[in-house]
Parts: C-alpha cells; structure tokens; sequence
C-alpha cells in the first residue's frame, strides 16, 4: 500500500530529501506521494516531524 500525504504536511520538504524512490514532490497546497512509484518503505513516515504520511 502506497503512502499519502495528509492535511497536517507544513511543507518542509523532509519527506522529499528522504525519500528513496524521489517519488514525492511539491503540491499546490501541501507535498504529494506518486502512489504509482511509491514503494511504501515508510521512510517519509519515519522522517517527518508532524506525521502526515499516512498508508493507504
């Protein structure tokens, strides 16, 4: 199951360094996870300060 980026993202790009599959990027309002490449290694889970990712 991929991962999601939720509404509690600040958008300091921790998720997006970290992530082994460069699979995350910079949305309109908030980071955002290619469910198609991700690989659900939980990384960005791991690494984020407020918890917005979340597996599907």
């Amino acid at each position: 199951m991929a991962y999601k980026i939720t509404d509690k993202c600040i958008s300091c790009g921790a998720c997006s360094a970290a992530c082994p599959v460069t699979c995350i990027s910079q949305g309109e309002d908030r980071y955002k996870i290619d469910p198609e490449q991700c690989i659900s290694c939980g990384t960005c889970a791991g690494i984020c300060p407020v918890g917005a990712p979340e597996e599907e």
